[in-house]
């Protein structure tokens, strides 16, 4: 399922998208947004796969918004000016829809996201399946690609679109989200406890009420993340 949000000043023109995007069974609409602004929230609480977007509003416009974006879902620009292509194609878009938007032009544009995401698909699985057979990454950090051993790892923590690597003997500040990096982490060797903590697991040297302990510091155990830890605890 691949979850959207639509912004659009115009109630008109989040009707007509709503009705277009029916016809295709995998997308989900998680919020209808009448300027920028609301959807920032969103965008921090819920995953978002899809973004249709106006670009002539209120406050700050579709292009500039996008642009504010450090790790922007795919964009679909919904729009009466052709003034703005050029910015589209800088930012990288899927698609540039003029309105009025034809069912047509529109199932073009939900096929091009598709096969976008059917090649990030690949190309995720083939760089998990390489970095499983490796027993290093690289962080970027002071200019920097920084060659880590994954033994050398205790945890990673989050600070908003940074997260500090800390290892046996220092740590790296790189500019990364926690999301991004749990999903390409080998999963055999690497745990997400909590939506700021991912550990190493063979590094585990206790688990308490709420917490594990590494390196004699407790980090905390996230609800929904308590799961995973019992079935690792269970060896399952």
């Amino acid at each position: 399922m691949y979850n959207c949000i639509i912004i659009d000043d115009e109630p008109i023109a989040i009707r007509v998208i709503k009705n277009h995007l029916s016809a295709f069974a995998d997308f989900v609409i998680v919020a209808e947004c009448g300027n920028a602004l609301e959807a920032m929230p969103i965008l921090l609480k819920e995953n978002v796969d899809l973004i249709f977007c106006d670009i002539q509003m209120p406050q700050i416009t579709g292009v500039d918004f996008v642009r504010s974006l450090a790790h922007p879902p795919k964009v679909i620009f919904t729009t009466a000016y052709r003034d703005y292509a050029v910015d589209a194609f800088e930012l990288q878009v899927v698609d540039y829809l003029l309105k009025p938007i034809s069912f047509e032009r529109f199932t073009k544009a939900i096929n091009n996201f598709l096969e976008q995401d059917l090649v990030k698909t690949v190309e995720k699985t083939i760089s998990e399946k390489d970095l499983n057979q490796r027993d290093f990454i690289f962080l970027k950090a002071d200019k920097k690609h920084h060659k880590i051993n994954l033994s050398d790892i205790l945890y990673f923590e989050s600070l908003g679109d940074y997260v500090i690597a800390f290892t046996s003997g220092k740590k790296i500040v790189t500019k990364e989200r926690i999301r991004n990096l749990a999903e390409n982490l080998p999963k055999k060797h690497f745990l997400q406890i909590h939506r700021s903590y991912i550990v190493s697991v063979p590094k585990i040297e206790s688990v308490g009420p709420g917490f594990v302990e590494i390196n004699n510091k407790k980090l905390p155990v996230g609800r929904n993340y308590k799961p995973k830890l019992a079935r690792l605890l269970q060896n399952k």
